[in-house]
This record gives C-alpha cells, sequence and structure tokens, in this order.
C-alpha cells in the first residue's frame, strides 16, 4: 500500500464563499473537526487545534501554519510537526482544501500528504497513515452535515 498522500473529493450544496469560512476559521472548524481551534486564516499564521478536553492531560493539542489562504477556491496549512519547530515539508503534513464551483455547490478537493518525508519508520508511517484516513473518513462527512445544517437555518 502506498502511504504518500489521503485524497478525497467530496460534494457540498453550498457556494464555496460558505464552504471556504467552514474550513477556515475556528468557529466554524470546531463544529466539525476539533474540539478547539486558534488560528488566523492569513497566510504565515500559526495555530492550534485541539482534540479532547484541553484541560486534560489526554488532550492532543497540535499546531499548524496557515500556507494559503484564498477565498472560496483554496486553503491549506501543514500540521503535525513538533511544537515549537517551523513547519516544514521535512517536519509536518500538508493539508489542501480547494474549492471547485460546481452547480449550485461546491466540489471540495482534500490531500493531506508528506507521510513519507516525515521520515518514520515503517510501522509507525503505516499507523500514522491509517489513523489520519480513519480521522478524515470521519469527520469530512461531518463537514457535509455541518454546512447542511448552517444553510438551512434560517
Amino acid at each position: 500500500m502506498e502511504y504518500g498522500s489521503i485524497e478525497r473529493e467530496i460534494h457540498i450544496e453550498a457556494a464555496p464563499e460558505v464552504v471556504y469560512e467552514v474550513i477556515s476559521t475556528p468557529e466554524h472548524l470546531r463544529e466539525w473537526w476539533p474540539d478547539e481551534a486558534e488560528l488566523e486564516p492569513v497566510p504565515g499564521a500559526t495555530g492550534v487545534v485541539s482534540f479532547g478536553e484541553s484541560s486534560t492531560p489526554e488532550a492532543k493539542v497540535v499546531p499548524l501554519t496557515v500556507l494559503e489562504a484564498d477565498p472560496s477556491r483554496r486553503f491549506s496549512f501543514r500540521w503535525a510537526h513538533n511544537e515549537g519547530e517551523v513547519a516544514t515539508s521535512a517536519n509536518s503534513l500538508l493539508v489542501t482544501f480547494e474549492l471547485v464551483p460546481s452547480g449550485a455547490g461546491t466540489l471540495l478537493r482534500f490531500t493531506e500528504a508528506g507521510f513519507r518525508e516525515k521520515g518514520w519508520d515503517a510501522a509507525v508511517l503505516e499507523e500514522q497513515y491509517r489513523e489520519h484516513v480513519t480521522g478524515w473518513d470521519y469527520f469530512l462527512p461531518r463537514l457535509i452535515t455541518y454546512v447542511a445544517r448552517l444553510v438551512s437555518t434560517p
């Protein structure tokens, strides 16, 4: 099996402008992905996403750096690098959301890449890749559901 990247395409029944807000702003992100999010959707901005109750030792706090923030078109960031390090292609994973208008909705092309570049041994690479596949297979449908609720609310 190839552990180079995770790729998904999903259709969302909302305009790219709406989808962009939902994938790039903390108040929307925490509704479908992390439990907490602190970031500015501006290239070069750094922040964190947290999974689990932040006041507990089990919480997983993950740093990220925004690379691209092109409203209604593209949002990308590097994450999963060690705290205190600058995110690079050698120490982090690259997540890209590409938004393509499709009828009255949006085709979202999702990619997470950089697993091999992290230099993990084979067992860790496989485990991390599988964890991320499982995670995105859980969270991306939540994105669709959240946007549907958002756009149907008067």
